[in-house]
């Protein structure tokens, strides 16, 4: 970044400045993020507010596109000089990645799955005959409504938008009986208490890179850069990859119906609980899977495959790509509605 409009170069022992979206969980992210770098760099962070375009629409994300529309007002301030980095969340992030950009650390990530808050603390299984459920994800109604449909169980997918108060609001005021969240979110703002129900991503795959977050700041900016990847999580970045490569590969946008997740292969498992018996064991596989559907759920097309933990950007986005090809054979396309170029 150059030294313009006071840009870090000119301002080496200064407030870092980090641009964050203004909703309370993005600020609560923000912060998290704020700390870590402070403690990395020792330089005190501010956090400097930016409204979004998805952020002031009402319509909902699959009509406005979804792609970027958290994003773009972030990149712009960036690329002005008025912020030092920008903290994202993964999943709002565009799969191409812009020149003068880049994604400088990917932090160990959150919780990747989706949860329910129902009415009387009930379980997604639990829920009554014709019980309606929020979420704005085309991605979590397809699945959603799969589930039901070979469970034999008899759901309403209810489209909303809003705050995760707002969401929270239309179970509690009785309009809706439970809604779709991410716990990546409930977690970051000490909400996780209210859920009722944890969707196994067997049931409901997250949406690619969902639970992770993105630090970015201006490719030239090579010290920041530096130090902010201190702060990266090789293990994360892989995955993510694996699973943005697959979405980008489908030629899908942020709002269209895929999930997709990389994780350790099943033999893996107890070395990413903790098990002490796995101490000295390597993992060597990853497992990626990847679902798209038509939103009602009467179409699905859900593969997995596992390979080597990638090693290199390359491998990952391989990865991402030869699952992609194997669901574009099985029909893919055509369940994703009209395709993002």
């Amino acid at each position: 970044m150059s030294s313009k409009a006071g840009g870090p170069r000119s301002r080496a022992h200064g407030a870092l400045r980090l641009g964050t979206r203004r909703s309370k969980l993005a600020k609560a992210q923000s912060g998290q993020v704020a700390d870590a770098v402070s403690r990395v760099t020792g330089r005190p962070v501010e956090l400097v507010e930016i409204t979004t375009y998805g952020d002031v629409s009402r319509e909902h994300l699959a009509q406005i596109g979804g792609t970027g529309v958290f994003v773009t007002a972030l990149r712009d301030a960036l690329l002005r000089g008025e912020v030092d980095f920008a903290v994202h969340s993964l999943k709002d992030l565009p799969t191409t990645q812009p020149d003068d950009l880049v994604l400088a650390a990917i932090p160990e990530r959150e919780d990747p799955r989706d949860v329910i808050i129902a009415r009387d603390a009930l379980k997604f299984t639990d829920l009554p005959r014709g019980a309606r459920i929020g979420t704005g994800s085309p991605r979590r109604m397809a699945q959603l409504n799969a589930y039901a449909r070979s469970h034999g169980l008899d759901i309403e997918t209810v489209p909303i938008r809003g705050n995760v108060d707002t969401r929270i609001g239309f179970v509690l005021g009785g309009e809706l009986d439970a809604v779709v969240l991410a716990a990546a979110g409930l977690n970051r703002i000490g909400r996780i208490d209210e859920v009722t129900d944890f969707l196994s991503v067997d049931t409901v795959l997250p949406a690619p890179g969902q639970g992770a977050l993105a630090i970015e700041c201006a490719a030239d900016n090579a010290d920041l850069a530096a130090a902010l990847a201190e702060l990266d999580d090789p293990f994360t970045r892989a995955a993510v990859t694996a699973e943005r490569s697959l979405l980008a590969a489908l030629e899908a946008g942020c709002s269209a119906p895929v999930g997709a997740l990389a994780d350790l292969s099943p033999l893996s498992a107890p070395l990413e609980r903790g098990d002490p018996q796995a101490d000295g064991q390597i993992v060597k596989e990853m497992r990626l899977r990847g679902v798209v559907g038509t939103t009602d759920g009467s179409a699905l097309v859900q593969l997995s495959t596992t390979g080597p933990v990638p090693e290199t950007h390359d491998q990952a986005l391989a990865l991402g790509r030869e699952l992609a090809t194997e669901m574009l054979a099985q029909g893919a396309a055509g369940l994703m509605g009209e395709r993002a170029h």
